[in-house]
């Protein structure tokens, strides 16, 4: 049988090996290189690439080396006497499976937004886990399979002090994970660690620079507010708010709106 195809601008695998288009890039929070489409496979990506699995500011990351499609690492983080994979990457090979394993496995996936949603079957089918996403991306999945779980509603307890939070913005099903053990927020992209730590941001679409507009940004400040954190752990490699991440993001948010009014920092 042929392999499934996947894209190698977003890293997005297809339900089918000869898709003619990238719905994911295609949306003006992506994009299409001017080099046009490209697609690749998982066995083809094995062959020049590798993944290092190391710490990351307390959680064990996951990340493919060379970087490949948008770039971001996965976190494991623990649950349950096992692992819950927050976010994912597209390289999945046995050497990965079997460090991981080492490490307890994996009981669940659960994925910020869709541009992460990458090869997220391979890995619950290896892993024999479900996969935890929130139902208003449900239109992004691009490789359906019964292991979905499309969640409804604001919240989702998952137990072990570990909660999905529905906070939209980036897009309208994006979700962070508050994990309470560890006064930490995993963010993604729906809450953005960038360079000056003191600080985060929100867009509606990065690469493209188009802001989220000033009533987005207040309900994701709400939605955050009940939950104490001291980390923001955001998609990349040492992307990290290192303390007073709940007064950070409030106070983002705060001057992101200021900003929209014409009241420069």
């Amino acid at each position: 049988m042929a392999e499934l195809a996947v894209c190698a601008t977003c890293g997005v695998q297809f339900g089918t090996a000869d898709p003619d288009r990238c719905p994911v890039c295609e949306d003006v929070r992506q994009y299409v290189p001017q080099s046009c489409q490209e697609w690749t496979t998982v066995p083809d990506l094995c062959r020049d690439h590798r993944n290092v699995i190391r710490d990351d500011a307390g959680f064990l990351g996951v990340g493919t080396e060379p970087a490949f499609a948008i770039g971001q690492r996965a976190l494991l983080v623990p649950w349950r006497d096992s692992n819950l994979l927050w976010d994912c990457i597209t390289l999945l090979d046995d050497e990965t499976a079997t460090e991981i394993e080492r490490r307890g496995g994996i009981a669940a996936i659960a994925i910020s937004h869709p541009h992460y949603y990458s090869a997220v079957v391979e890995w619950a089918d290896r892993f024999d886990c479900s996969v935890l996403l929130h139902e208003d991306d449900a239109e992004w999945v691009m490789r359906p399979s019964p292991r979905i779980e499309h969640w409804h509603g604001e919240a989702k307890e998952l137990g072990g002090g570990l909660t999905l939070l529905r906070c939209g913005g980036h897009f309208a099903g994006g979700q962070v994970l508050h994990v309470e053990p560890r006064r930490a927020l995993l963010s993604g992209d729906i809450v953005q660690v960038i360079p000056d730590r003191a600080w985060v941001s929100f867009m509606y679409s990065y690469p493209n620079l188009i802001p989220l507009p000033a009533e987005a940004v207040q309900r994701i400040a709400r939605v955050l507010e009940p939950f104490a954190f001291d980390t923001i752990h955001g998609a990349w490699w040492d992307r990290l708010v290192p303390r007073d991440g709940s007064g950070v993001v409030q106070r983002s948010a705060e001057r992101y709106c200021r900003a929209l009014e014409g009241e420069l920092p």
